[in-house]
């Protein structure tokens, strides 16, 4: 099946979920006018439909080639993408003094995961695109923004970003990569990365890469790396194209999913070295490649959306259509659909509602980064940028937690199908399964925020976080809305138990730290699954309220679910927080002995 985008659904989420229609108002956006949200969606939805989704499964099955240090990819794909820019679509947030059109990250944020949905694999490159971008204009030297920036911006030219190598994953600052200085503003780089994402391909006639490296005197771990720009052709003053840089793809991964997304090991220093460029300070290379670290940890948490709500519809099709056995009471001939038969129901609900919940945490953490930059006020500023900080990793490892389990969900309605690789629905499982574990896997994103995000200010971008959902619940109490049912009961409790579970763990985090870090996990889903359920109630209260998602119990029922089958688990969540370090922490017996 295609795929077509949940619009009603995502401006819901988007407008009241993540509060940019408050935002607006509220003239954190300036002159940007949040009418044309809807029709920017509405043709991104149809690119996606009409050019992206038909290309999803001949990616998968073509995948890329490696032949003389090149990369192939699937047929149809480099037209695809020339199509793509051409509409402008890599564009959308880009600033405007280099050719973008300067619309807000929280609209480029829908944008992500309707490109995910429909072709995942083919999202991929834009979103790391979109990290060099933010990277270089916060980071980078007038001339090299004149030289880069507005070809990165249109999508002429491609972006990725290189940390990993065979020894350096989580541990980045055990990278062996190491740049020369040459004495006349260049470097020469020399190492090799390992998993880079669309290290090469054959979409664009340049590539620039955004490299991690040691200088020769630099100190040890992550206080002494560099970034560097390596572009895979030099560029010519003209801006023309020169030389072949010494920067190569030796070898390509062969995947569990994500066929169509090349992912290479580049290797530099061949012939000499790569000749490369300092993005920012020397030695102060993690701190430029956090800002683009952050922008994708954003955008994959939107791929675990996208690729949901993908499973979501498939799995809704099919359940319409599969005929098995006969809903309880029917007299006569015949079989039903299997959308028939309460499990179904319940796991189809479970899907929508998860991945609904998913989408309004990470379009909450769009908006609230478009406020840290966007608003006049210096404080709303800052109290932005943290609740920004505080929702990035939840966005990250909640999202693609959800995607995993969405997936799952969906082969599992599909049955036997389901396991059979004609339907499509193995594919969404495998290409989902990496999400959790690039960009900083999902335990990382987990000790972020018990260590750093919840222990910020002593706590304070939480308690208002959690004072602004307490809200959202004594709205729904006060509603007396029978069709809640216990979802105000649900989700108040959940927040009791958030705030308890926080509080423990901030007394642990300097005292006895291995306890917090091994409740990091758990918190996390308390965490997401609290802000989601309470984000689905506030945006179903809305749409009673004005109407603008066509029928509002439809977004009554998904809360209503929500809370009562996944916030529900909470209290949970706080005994395994609070009450599993002992075991966890004197496990070595079982798994060192």
């Amino acid at each position: 099946m295609t795929y077509r985008a949940p619009i009603s659904d995502i401006l819901l989420a988007l407008n009241h979920g993540a509060g940019l229609q408050a935002a607006v108002k509220a003239g954190h956006y300036g002159d940007f006018d949040g009418d044309i949200t809807a029709a920017v969606l509405e043709e991104a939805g149809k690119f996606a439909g009409d050019v992206l989704a038909p290309l999803n499964r001949v990616g998968d099955e073509h995948g890329i080639k490696l032949a003389d240090n090149k990369v192939t990819t699937a047929p149809g794909w480099p037209d695809a993408y020339q199509r793509w820019t051409a509409a402008g679509w890599n564009a959308v947030s880009g600033p405007e003094a280099f050719g973008g059109q300067g619309l807000p990250l929280a609209i480029n944020a829908a944008c992500t995961e309707i490109w995910s949905a429909s072709n995942i694999a083919f999202g991929l490159c834009p979103l790391l695109t979109l990290s060099a971008i933010e990277a270089l204009d916060a980071h980078g030297s007038e001339e090299l923004k004149r030289i880069y920036l507005e070809k990165l911006v249109s999508g002429e030219w491609t972006g990725t970003m290189q940390l990993t190598e065979p020894q350096a994953g989580s541990d980045v600052g055990a990278l062996r990569t190491r740049a020369e200085p040459v004495g006349d503003g260049t470097y020469r780089i020399k190492g090799t990365k390992i998993f880079i994402t669309y290290g090469d391909h054959d979409m664009t006639d340049n590539i620039v890469h955004f490299v991690l490296a040691r200088l020769p005197d630099a100190p040890a771990g992550t206080k002494g790396i560099s970034l560097f720009l390596i572009p895979k052709f030099l560029v010519n003053a003209d801006g023309s194209l020169g030389a072949r840089n010494d920067i190569y793809p030796s070898g390509v991964e062969h995947k569990l999913g994500m066929h169509a997304s090349p992912t290479c090991t580049m290797t530099m220093g061949d012939q000499g070295g790569a000749i490369g460029y300092l993005i920012g300070e020397e030695n102060k290379g993690m701190l430029c490649m956090f800002t683009m670290m952050n922008q994708a940890r954003l955008g994959v948490g939107l791929e675990g959306v996208g690729i949901a709500d993908r499973a979501y519809q498939q799995a809704l099709t099919f359940a319409q259509e599969r005929k098995q056995g006969r809903a309880v009471g029917r007299q006569g001939d015949g079989l039903d659909p299997i959308i028939v038969h309460p499990d179904v129901k319940r796991m189809l609900l479970q899907m929508r509602s998860m991945t609904a919940a998913a989408r309004s945490i990470c379009y909450a953490t769009a908006v609230a980064l478009d406020i840290a930059t966007r608003a006049k006020d210096a404080k709303v500023r800052a109290d932005a940028a943290a609740r920004g900080a505080l929702l990035t990793p939840i966005a990250k490892a909640f999202s693609t937690d959800i995607g995993n389990e969405v997936t799952y969900l969906g082969v599992q309605i599909h049955g036997g199908m389901g396991f059979i690789e004609e339907t499509g629905a193995a594919q969404h499982y495998r290409d989902a399964r990496i999400t959790s574990i690039y960009e900083g896997t999902n335990g990382i994103q987990s000790i972020d925020l018990v260590t750093r995000k919840l222990a910020a200010n002593g706590g304070a971008s939480v308690w208002a976080l959690l004072d602004e959902l307490g809200g959202i619940v004594k709205q729904v109490e006060t509603s007396n809305d029978p069709a809640f049912g216990t979802t105000g009961a649900k989700l108040r409790d959940a927040l009791g138990s958030l705030e308890r579970a926080s509080k423990w763990l901030l007394e642990r985090v300097a005292s006895a730290p291995n306890d917090a870090l091994a409740g990091a996990t758990p918190y996390l889903r308390l965490f997401g699954s609290t802000v989601g359920g309470c984000m689905l109630a506030g945006e179903a209260l809305a749409a009673k309220s004005n109407g603008e998602a066509g029928d509002p119990q439809r977004y009554v029922t998904v809360a209503r679910f929500f809370a009562e089958n996944i916030t529900v688990q909470a209290s949970s969540l706080e005994k395994t927080v609070t009450d599993s370090a002992d075991a966890v922490n004197g496990a070595d017996a079982v798994l060192l002995g």
